[in-house]
């Protein structure tokens, strides 16, 4: 996907884009790139790759959840090199983002990026999701929460859903169909406030790759216990 597409393709879908946030994601992919060299981001470097894996990619969200709307707060959860929430905080400029990474490495990638880009209302945090997430500055006070490919549902559950707020929506972004996790989940998800609601099937321009973006929302608080001691949740799953 070539940058022409990428333009044409959010455009189809009802988000065109200024020149503005057109040069914001040439300069993401850019220092993407130079980075990478320094740190491991991602095992993507090539520019149409890029362009429909990590960005096109990160804002099929906004498919399933209109983002536009007004100014929800949004957590990133494990962001990495800042999908899905950079380029989602490019497309809508008025949403609030807040990332959570444990490795400072891309923390400090991240606050570079942001400087560049010239984009406000974005928190950076050096953390883990366990602790974060026990910290009642934070607790269940974000509209949405987003992880892409980071863990089993089970377990990114308990990593997730303690931050939402109650009628807000944890979405996880999976490659593949996730029935198998979406069962394993179910317990968890009831436990820690969380009610199912849909796997959305989404296909990526060109190649036709499947992606799930799996829908969850809170409807009561989450029990104070969790999400237990960091390395827990990994290592002792929720069933």
């Amino acid at each position: 996907m070539n940058v022409e597409q990428f333009k044409e393709e959010l455009a189809r879908q009802g988000y065109p884009l200024t020149e503005r946030q057109v040069e914001q994601f040439r300069c993401y992919f850019e220092r993407l790139v130079e980075w990478n060299e320094k740190i491991n981001l991602t095992a993507i470097t090539e520019k149409e790759e890029v362009y429909l894996k990590h960005f096109y990619d990160s804002i099929t969200v906004a498919f399933s959840h209109s983002l536009s709307d007004k100014a929800y707060h949004l957590c990133d959860v494990g962001s990495g090199a800042g999908f899905p929430s950079i380029p989602l905080k490019i497309l809508f400029p008025s949403l609030k983002v807040t990332i959570v990474d444990s490795l400072n490495k891309r923390i400090k990638f991240l606050e570079l990026l942001v400087e560049e880009l010239e984009l406000e209302d974005v928190s950076l945090y050096h953390d883990r999701a366990e602790s974060f997430g026990q910290n009642a500055q934070f607790r269940e006070s974000y509209d949405f929460v987003t992880a892409r490919a980071v863990a089993r549902l089970n377990v990114l559950a308990e990593l997730c859903l303690p931050l939402v707020k109650e009628s807000g929506y944890f979405l996880a972004m999976k490659a593949m169909r996730a029935d198998e996790e979406v069962t394993e989940a179910k317990k968890a998800i009831n436990l820690l406030g969380g009610k199912w609601i849909e796997d959305t099937e989404i296909h990526l321009p060109e190649t036709k790759d499947e992606r799930h973006i799996l829908v969850i929302q809170k409807v009561k608080k989450t029990p104070k216990k969790y999400p237990r001691k960091p390395g827990t949740p990994n290592k002792q799953p929720l069933h």
